[in-house]
């Protein structure tokens, strides 16, 4: 449904010529009197003061029934009234006029107030949602005020379920059907399940009635039963992520306007902001309470056997003081009389003790987490580290041929205390890395996200991490192979807090703001390392750098810039700052206007394909990438010579007979390229790219 735009008022600049007025550009017959202009009736009588001319005395009132909020039938009665108290045709036509301007500018004012008193729900929605932490609490709330905000019959929401791969009802308001309560939509099927697959709002006047949705009967006898006409459904959108739907619906046929759907989209973007806070909440209790549960397998079984309750506690004292794994491998081993390492699930070795490197038995770990004791073979002996079912490493013990039972017990009471000490590095990384995201997505927000933007706020949080915002930092933006970029993330976390700087997601894509002299050298460094932890071809993009909280959005921007000219120049798994990707790195650093530039150099051949729909660019860009060779071009294209040779002589005469001069060449060249830039594309013609 593709809703009006409103009427735009327009006021005549001072400059501009005005037109007159049917009553203005009247000519008096002869029998009729004149009514003075607005000079005459300006220029004062011998006497003195004058009353006011009829026009003045209703362009009065009209603004006084303004100033007063007067509805819209009052300010259109004043015509009438002039009319009826014997005005002047040419009078009555100029109040007519007038009263069309008063209306018009009554509804403009009658639209900011109703913005103003959206927003204002919208803050205060804002505001319940954050005071909320239970999930069930914050939906039902969520729904509750879609239903007041827009004022329909009944409000829903549905959450994705990636398994099944539909989305399901989940809290509804004002409902009274049991079927519709249990309803769950495919993806794309019906309103729902269309938003949920294209994450885009959709609505309908009449769902009944309307054929644009694929109706199915589950949904069509559960919105029968509900009553529902006119429904209107937006996405719950988290980052890309599309996590649900919600919806506002009356029993009567209803056409939603724009601003309804702007509001219900409003509301949702701040839904789904609570309802991942709530999720998050929900997850850190989850973990607490698998840590209680692994403190409390602990103590049971060390009160078991008293050697394995004394050695319990030693290892439990080291972590409770914040030893490091190296000190609990330390222990492990004076204890058990063997050397020890300590590995992470990927095998990325923490710690080691006593022994040469070693790498735990895939069979051998396969073993000890099925059983859940530690598992000898080829001298070694393994034990995995988990936190209930969740693996979180391994433990290995070399030097032993043969354990007793109490050592055994011993041994895998040792992976408890190492689940326990991972478990709480784990969990103030993570909190430490979010804290340090928060700040970094704020810094990187810059004074132009909100009016209470505050850099002195900004640096004493910086400082209370450990990071002074005083010194010249660089910011990186770091791009890997979608299957990696989680891997990447806590890669960079680790590489940002090593040197003294914070690292988060914005965007979808990793960012570090880091303390450094030079962008250039830093965006190789980081390039090299990363790939290293990653163990894939790791993409950097780097700006500055630059000292103050102020500074900190425009480099983000420029090294987004960066990273994206990286992508389309094929040199994907590289690291480098604008300096060093020559003329589109001056071009990016400077911010010059590359869409005027392209449309300068191809303008008329771009406008040419959007209006006839053919391809000259990506002939252009065939003819240049195969070394302006007509037959290997034709070849790229799929197409006949004499199709290239035609398409030519359309560019010959869009851009002129010289378009091919080396000059010119260079131009259009540049131009394709910073065209493929701008779009975000850098895959070959073949592909369809242009």
């Amino acid at each position: 449904m593709t809703a009006g735009r409103p009427t735009e008022l327009r006021t005549p600049s001072p400059t501009e010529p005005r037109t007159p007025s049917p009553a203005e550009s009247r000519t008096p017959s002869p029998g009729e009197s004149r009514t003075p202009s607005t000079a005459e009736s300006r220029t004062p009588s011998p006497s003195g003061a004058r009353p006011p001319s009829p026009t003045e005395a209703a362009a009065r009132r009209l603004l006084d029934l303004l100033a007063a909020g007067a509805p819209g039938e009052e300010l259109a009665a004043q015509a009438a009234r002039a009319r009826a108290a014997g005005a002047a045709p040419g009078d009555v036509a100029w109040i007519e006029e007038t009263t069309g301007v008063a209306l018009a500018v009554r509804r403009v004012l009658d639209q900011y107030r109703r913005r103003e008193a959206e927003l204002v729900a919208l803050y205060d929605t804002a505001g319940d949602l954050a005071g909320l932490r239970d999930l069930d609490a914050v939906l039902r709330a969520i729904v509750r005020r879609a239903r007041t905000l827009l004022g329909s019959d009944v409000a829903y929401l549905t959450l994705n379920d990636p398994v099944a791969q539909d989305t399901f009802m989940r809290v509804t308001e004002g409902s009274v059907s049991a079927a519709f309560q249990q309803l769950r939509l495919g993806m794309g099927e019906g309103l729902g399940g269309l938003v949920a697959q294209t994450a885009r709002p959709y609505a309908s006047t009449d769902y009944r009635t309307d054929h644009r949705y694929r109706h199915t009967g589950p949904i069509d006898d559960g919105v029968a039963e509900e009553g529902l006409r006119g429904i209107l459904g937006v996405p719950l959108r988290l980052g890309e992520e599309i996590i649900g739907v919600l919806f506002a619906a009356d029993r009567t046929p209803r056409e939603f306007t724009p601003d309804a759907i702007a509001l219900l989209a409003s509301l949702a973007d701040h839904a789904a902001v609570a309802i991942d806070s709530a999720r998050r909440l929900d997850e850190t209790r989850t973990a607490l309470a698998r840590l209680e549960a692994a403190n409390a397998t602990a103590r049971a079984h060390s009160e078991a056997l008293h050697l394995a309750s004394d050695a319990h506690d030693r290892l439990s004292k080291l972590v409770l003081r914040g030893a490091g794994t190296d000190e609990v491998a330390a222990e492990i081993a004076v204890l058990l009389g063997g050397g020890v390492a300590v590995h992470d699930t990927d095998g990325s070795e923490l710690a080691r003790i006593g022994t040469e490197p070693v790498t735990p038995a895939a069979a051998s770990l396969a073993a000890s987490r099925t059983e859940g004791r530690a598992v000898r073979a080829d001298g070694v002996w393994t034990c995995a580290v988990l936190a209930g079912a969740e693996p979180l490493g391994s433990i290995v013990l070399t030097g032993r041929d043969d354990l007793s039972e109490a050592d055994r017990r011993l041994f895998e009471r040792s992976a408890l205390v190492t689940a326990m000490l991972l478990l709480v590095r784990r969990s103030v990384a993570e909190t430490e890395d979010r804290v340090r995201g928060e700040l970094l997505d704020d810094l990187l927000a810059g004074p132009a996200s909100s009016a209470h933007w505050d850099p002195d706020s900004l640096a004493l949080r910086a400082r209370r991490l450990g990071v002074d915002l005083a010194r010249p930092h660089a910011v990186a933006v770091v791009d890997c192979e979608p299957a990696l970029r989680s891997r990447l993330a806590a890669e960079a976390g680790r590489v940002a807090r090593r040197r003294g700087g914070l690292a988060g997601s914005r965007r979808g894509r990793t960012v570090l703001l880091v303390p450094c002299d030079e962008a250039g050298p830093l965006a190789d460094a980081l390039a090299a390392g990363l790939a290293r932890g990653v163990g894939a071809p790791v993409t950097v993009g780097t700006a500055g750098p630059g000292s103050g909280p102020g500074r900190h959005a425009a480099l983000h921007a420029e090294a987004l810039r960066c990273l994206t000219a990286l992508h389309a120049l094929g040199r994907t798994g590289e690291g480098a700052d604008v300096a060093a990707l020559g003329f589109v790195g001056v071009l990016l650093g400077d911010r010059a206007d590359i869409t005027a530039y392209v449309d300068r150099v191809l303008g008329p051949v771009l406008a040419y394909d959007a209006e006839r729909g053919t391809e000259l660019v990506r002939t252009l860009y065939a003819y240049y990438d195969q070394g302006a060779s007509l037959a290997r071009a034709k070849d790229a294209l799929h197409v006949h010579v004499n199709t290239v040779v035609q398409r030519l002589d359309r560019v010959a005469q869009l851009l002129g007979p010289d378009w091919n001069a080396p000059d010119s060449a260079l131009e259009i060249h540049l131009a394709l390229r910073l065209h493929r830039l701008s779009r975000g594309t850098s895959g070959p013609v073949t592909d369809g790219h242009v």
